[in-house]
């Protein structure tokens, strides 16, 4: 368990990567590892574009003004309505395909890779730029690239926790609570 938390607490976003190729049965790991991931009715409305064409990053490090880091390799999630299992993968595609990427990000973790997630749905101009770039088929929609690669940087674990953010059982009744009859209390 402890190495589990391990790769939970040390999986940062790496944006500084060596120029060493990833190699393929690594990356077939990290997409076992992303296809591992729940999915709402097992719809698994995911598809994965693997890259690691030098050119087709400079287009990435030229068309999206998060992906400008020197990464060796992407990983594109894709929303597919193409293979999804069920009518589930429409509703729950970016749910399903963010704890996919999630599990990528951490097995690059535990596998000693650094990753980063660049953000590309719902922003229309990125989804066109990368179907573009991709030539993506009709029935699929870029959720993000994460960028994998040997770090060439190194960053403390961490946790973000805050207390502040935890309510236990339910928020408490107040004036801000809708459908909620705010009795004043008094004291006696």
């Amino acid at each position: 368990m402890e190495i589990f938390l391990d790769a939970i607490f040390n999986r940062r976003s790496i944006r500084k990567f060596t120029e060493q190729p990833v190699e393929k049965e690594t990356l077939l790991t990290l997409l076992k590892a992303g296809m591992a991931g729940p999915s709402a009715m097992n719809a698994q409305p995911w598809e994965f574009v693997v890259i690691t064409d030098p050119k087709t990053m400079e287009r990435f490090r030229k068309s999206l003004m998060f992906a400008k880091m020197n990464a060796p390799t992407a990983i594109c999630v894709l929303g597919s309505k193409r293979m999804q299992k069920n009518k589930a993968g429409e509703k729950f595609w970016v749910q399903d395909c963010s704890a996919a990427t999630e599990n990528i990000l951490l097995a690059a973790t535990a596998m000693g890779l650094g990753s980063v997630w660049v953000g590309v749905h719902p922003i229309n101009l990125f989804e066109k730029q990368i179907k573009n770039i991709l030539n993506l088929p009709t029935g699929v929609t870029p959720l993000n690239l994460i960028y994998v690669g040997y770090p060439a940087e190194e960053k403390e674990a961490r946790s973000q926790y805050d207390e502040k953010r935890v309510q236990w059982g339910a928020f408490p009744k107040t004036k801000n609570t809708p459908n909620y009859e705010y009795e004043e209390q008094t004291e006696e």
